[in-house]
């Protein structure tokens, strides 16, 4: 036994001359190595994504109804200016600093673009070429262009029930193509075009936020985005549109006093504040709602067709997000 010991110990002294100190500890300790975690879905995220989807959904008629009354680029940048001011106002109201770190200025600009101005001004004008329930269906593939650009950029390795809540989503909006009848004709083309370019650019600032988060609270960082995207859109249209606003129906001032405060003062405030919070897949996933709440207010509020094919979406979308909170 002793010279057993005595052979033991003139190993240990060798490997312990030939490995760094602590390495010998590392290979005969029989602990496993601690796997990474995974991204945890955060209930308060998944309610703030749940308000981001209810007024996003329900302004898509609203502002289909107000382009008849407004220009797109002077409705959406205008109305994108006042809702920035009046976030910046809640800031202060509420003590909270409007500061932007000299620093993160550059890493800002580039959401706010990506976030805001392509967004706010290609989907305003698609609305020129297309019917809003086909344009709202084309930019909230956003999901899917996220999806797929989070795994390589951020390391979201796709899951599989991740993957089905994808495909039950994307089924959902092929459902509401199916009832509508999209038709790429040439007439159409410039606004399937915008609506696309519009949504893989979302998807793009989507993922970056997650990679350099701005770390801002949620009510500057969505007054800062809001009106730095806002702001050239704003004044693209007062320079290249004619807009009457004496013309304007008191329904229609309405309307763009509730588009204010539901698109820019609650849903870009709980949609900034839910990515923080959620996987940046997830969030995409969880947009989906969107355009099958836009379908079925558009149903409800305009006359459009509300059939088999939007019951259809609502239920392959629901389920979806569903299963994208569970992955």
């Amino acid at each position: 036994m002793s010279e057993g010991w005595w052979r033991w110990g003139r190993i240990r002294a060798r490997l312990a001359a030939r490995f760094p100190a602590g390495a010998l500890n590392a290979m005969t300790d029989s602990k496993p190595v601690p796997a990474t975690p995974r991204a945890r879905i955060s209930p308060a995220g998944l309610l703030l994504l749940a308000i981001t989807a209810v007024g996003w959904g329900f302004n898509w008629p609203v502002t289909k109804y107000l382009i008849g009354e407004l220009p797109p680029l002077t409705l959406r940048g205008v109305s994108g200016v006042v809702g920035a001011l009046l976030l910046a106002a809640m800031a202060l109201a509420s003590r909270q600093s409007l500061h932007v770190p000299r620093e993160m200025w550059g890493r800002l600009v580039l959401a706010a673009i990506l976030n805001v101005t392509g967004w706010m001004a290609l989907m305003g004008l698609t609305l020129l070429w297309l019917p809003a329930s086909e344009a709202v269906l084309i930019a909230y593939t956003m999901a899917v262009w996220a999806s797929l650009l989070a795994w390589p950029l951020l390391g979201e390795r796709p899951t599989l029930l991740r993957t089905l809540a994808l495909v039950m989503t994307f089924a959902g909006l092929i459902s509401i193509m199916g009832g509508n009848g999209i038709a790429a004709s040439e007439a159409k083309l410039p606004g399937i075009v915008m609506a696309l370019v519009g949504s893989i650019g979302f998807a793009v600032g989507t993922v970056l936020s997650k990679r350099r988060p701005l770390h801002l609270a949620p009510i500057p960082g969505a007054a800062w985005q809001v009106g730095l995207g806002c702001l050239p859109v704003a004044i693209a249209g007062l320079c290249f549109e004619s807009a009457h606003w004496d013309a304007v129906t008191p329904l229609g001032w309405g309307l763009l006093v509730y588009s204010i405060v539901s698109q820019f003062c609650i849903a870009y405030v709980t949609w900034f504040a839910a990515l923080a919070r959620l996987p940046a897949s997830v969030a995409a996933i969880g947009t989906m709602a969107v355009p099958v709440i836009g379908v079925v207010t558009s149903a409800l509020a305009l006359g459009e067709p509300f059939g088999a094919g939007q019951i259809a979406a609502l239920i392959f979308t629901l389920a979806g997000v569903a299963l994208a909170t569970k992955s």
